[in-house]
């Protein structure tokens, strides 16, 4: 496939319609799953990288150039785009997705919840249509499938979270990404090891040592660590606490195709059936998506 030069291509099928260029990974990923093949999607963000500490490169002020729509998550995850555009020249529309639903406060991490991704949809296929009318009546039908498979996700996800005991449901991660998803299914986020919304910022030892008194006084099971960051720090706490090191999970970034978290769905049916394993100790598992499967299974057995 022929992508824009020195971008990740995320899609760019045959006579696609429109070129939009989106700058993470979970933006392309929605940015696709509406524009199906009429939309070729520039992806900056290659999978498993950080988006706090990415520097722009010249070939992504010309794939912005040449894009119809610009797609940026907002905040300080992609505020580095800002830049890139007032070089670029063209005359892409530039949707800031975190702005236009509403993200809270100065937490640029709102696809962990998935009514957030509902409403970045339903933003991403009218900006589609502004840009292709033509084309109008195919984003609509897309992005009401997929809004179906998000609003199923966010059920599901409720359902695995309600096996984990309300008293383990304390979560520490690597840093402040998952605000949103805890705020959704009700997990009280004690701390991160790096106390900071950008993984960028450095631990103190005095934050680390609150922290380690904190785990230990309330018997937290488990510490999870990002997939794109080395899980040093992680293992090092869990040594002094007696936690255990739960699976890595898809914060800032989704995964190279074939992984867990390939597509937004998946980075977050991914994600809860690791923290139900995690928090429980092992003693529960669940996984959106296959729960209502393995029920059936059960009463027909």
């Amino acid at each position: 496939m022929a992508g824009i030069a020195g971008c990740g291509t995320e899609s760019n099928p045959d006579g696609a319609a429109l070129t939009a260029v989106a700058t993470t990974t979970q933006v392309a990923d929605l940015v696709s799953n509406v524009g199906g093949r009429r939309v070729a999607v520039d992806r900056m963000l290659e999978p498993n990288s950080d988006p706090h500490g990415y520097e722009p490169r010249p070939s992504d002020a010309a794939a912005v150039a040449e894009a119809d729509v610009v797609f940026r998550s907002g905040g300080e995850v992609d505020d580095w785009l800002g830049d890139v555009i007032e070089n670029a020249g063209g005359d892409a529309d530039s949707v800031d997705l975190g702005e236009e639903i509403g993200a809270d406060g100065d937490d640029p991490h709102w696809w962990q919840d998935p009514r957030n991704a509902i409403r970045a949809v339903g933003r991403i296929e009218r900006a589609l249509s502004d840009a292709d009318p033509t084309g109008a009546h195919r984003y609509r039908a897309n992005a009401r499938v997929y809004i179906s498979k998000l609003r199923r996700l966010d059920r599901d996800v409720a359902a695995c979270i309600e096996r984990i005991p309300s008293s383990q449901r304390k979560l520490v991660t690597t840093h402040d990404a998952l605000g949103y998803y805890a705020d959704r299914y009700g997990i009280e986020v004690l701390g991160a090891l790096i106390p900071s919304l950008s993984s960028a910022a450095q631990p103190s030892a005095g934050d680390v040592e609150r922290l380690v008194d904190q785990i230990e006084r309330l018997g937290v099971q488990a510490i999870f660590p990002e997939s794109s960051l080395n899980p040093k720090l992680e293992r090092a706490v869990a040594r002094e606490t007696g936690a255990s090191v739960g699976r890595a999970l898809w914060a800032d970034t989704l995964g190279p195709h074939g992984s867990s978290g390939d597509t937004y769905v998946r980075s977050i049916r991914s994600n809860t059936a690791a923290l139900v394993d995690g928090l429980t100790g092992g003693r529960q598992h669940c996984t959106p998506g296959t729960r209502r499967a393995a029920s059936r299974r059960a009463r027909r057995s």
